[in-house]
């Protein structure tokens, strides 16, 4: 008989458990496996070149963290039962099998208006039937449908295990140590107050450096200028393919690839279209990277172009404004793009204008409660005297502008 209790050496926590036969046929099922073929962090390594770790190094640190927090609770005297602790193991695990290539970056071209979690609800209860409704209590959990809430906190929070294993491990591959949370000690923290997640007050310094940490990780790395420039690329490079697809020109692409560029489907269209789902799940950054490399040679300059600059590493310019940019900013640019063969109709395709926002905490919409040693709950804004936590409240937005500095139209 196989033996499906498995030990999987991270270079993050070190040795990581696989516990049950449940979460090792997880691991091992092709719609799990195709998570090692997409990045965690996209396009990150153009910045920073060890960030090669993919969505499946993630999920299962993530499902390491969930064991650890479970067994803190246990230890603290609340009742954990083994298909409870399984399910939300399951959970955490699968959380992320509805991205598609490239993470975040082309969700809203390859599937526009069809958010990932969706897809990853579909999948799950794909696999929920496979399995003889053998996740029943995780997808409850994942949809915060399961009576105790406290486990879908862990799930999908801002405390939860996603956020603590991608900030360590986003810290750890890119080298960017302010990232680093101290998991460990965040986990034994932990505690339930009223079927809610909460931190004790001893957590206090542990809750405000997590914090800290996160709002210098997306200014340092996932709004990295030169990673949203070279993102904007690549979501043009991905506009441009649908436009002439939808023209009905021919473009390389795989199977599955193609499926989706030529093609706009909605959520509705994977119940009603069987092998949809598997054509997703053919997809990951391979076909990607195949298509753009396959592409800089098409007779469409435009596609060609973006496609050569953005192998070459030849980024668009970007600058960051407190305030949308107006005519003042975007003129002088279109007159300089002009000159450099830029017709009016290809402009949007080399000079970008959007914007980024950067929230540490969202107080309002979901409060980290903090278990204070009289037993009553204060929010963390309220009960840490570092007054940065509540600046940590307020929405940081910034406004920027790409364009093709050096472009000299190919064909």
């Amino acid at each position: 008989m196989l033996n499906k209790r498995k030990i999987i050496n991270d270079p993050v926590y070190g040795f990581i458990s696989i516990a049950s036969d449940l979460l090792y046929d997880l691991v091992d099922h092709p719609y799990f496996q195709r998570l090692r073929r997409i990045r965690q962090l996209g396009l990150a390594d153009i910045v920073y070149p060890g960030a090669l770790h993919t969505r499946f190094h993630h999920a299962l640190g993530a499902m390491h963290l969930m064991s650890q927090a479970l067994r803190t609770l246990q230890e603290k005297g609340h009742m954990i039962w083994e298909p409870e602790s399984e399910g939300a193991q399951a959970a955490i695990l699968l959380h992320d099998l509805g991205h598609g290539p490239f993470s975040h970056v082309l969700e809203s071209v390859v599937l526009p208006g069809v958010p990932h979690e969706a897809i990853t609800l579909v999948m799950m209860k794909d696999l929920n039937r496979q399995l003889n409704g053998r996740l029943d209590i995780a997808i409850q959990m994942f949809e915060g449908k399961y009576p105790r809430k406290f486990y879908h906190q862990m799930i999908s929070s801002q405390l939860d295990m996603d956020r603590m294993d991608y900030l360590n491990r986003d810290s750890f591959y890119t080298g960017v140590i302010e990232g680093s949370i101290g998991a460990d000690r965040l986990i034994k923290m932990l505690d339930i107050s009223h079927d809610q997640l909460v931190v004790e007050e001893k957590g206090l310094l542990s809750i405000e450096n997590f914090l800290h940490a996160r709002r210098l990780m997306y200014w340092q790395v996932y709004l990295h200028k030169t990673l949203l420039s070279a993102q904007a690329m690549l979501t043009q490079i991905l506009h441009r393919a649908r436009e002439l697809a939808a023209a009905g020109e021919r473009l390389f692409a795989t199977p599955d690839f193609a499926r989706f560029l030529y093609n706009r489907f909605t959520l509705a269209d994977f119940d009603n279209e069987p092998d949809l789902l598997a054509a997703f799940n053919g997809l990951d950054d391979n076909d990607v990277w195949a298509s753009v490399k396959g592409w800089k040679t098409h007779p469409d300059p435009v596609l060609s172009t973006l496609c050569q600059m953005l192998l070459d590493r030849n980024l668009f310019k970007i600058s960051f404004f407190n305030e949308p940019p107006g005519e003042e900013v975007l003129a002088p640019l279109r007159e300089r793009l002009t000159a450099r063969g830029i017709s009016e109709t290809d402009m949007k395709y080399f000079l970008i204008t959007g914007e980024t926002t950067n929230w540490a905490y969202a107080k309002e919409q979901d409060p980290i409660r903090v278990k204070m040693k009289k037993g009553n709950l204060l929010d963390i804004a309220d009960a840490s005297d570092i007054p940065t936590i509540e600046a940590l409240t307020k929405i940081v937005r910034k406004y920027y502008v790409c364009w093709a500095k050096n472009v000299s139209l190919r064909g």
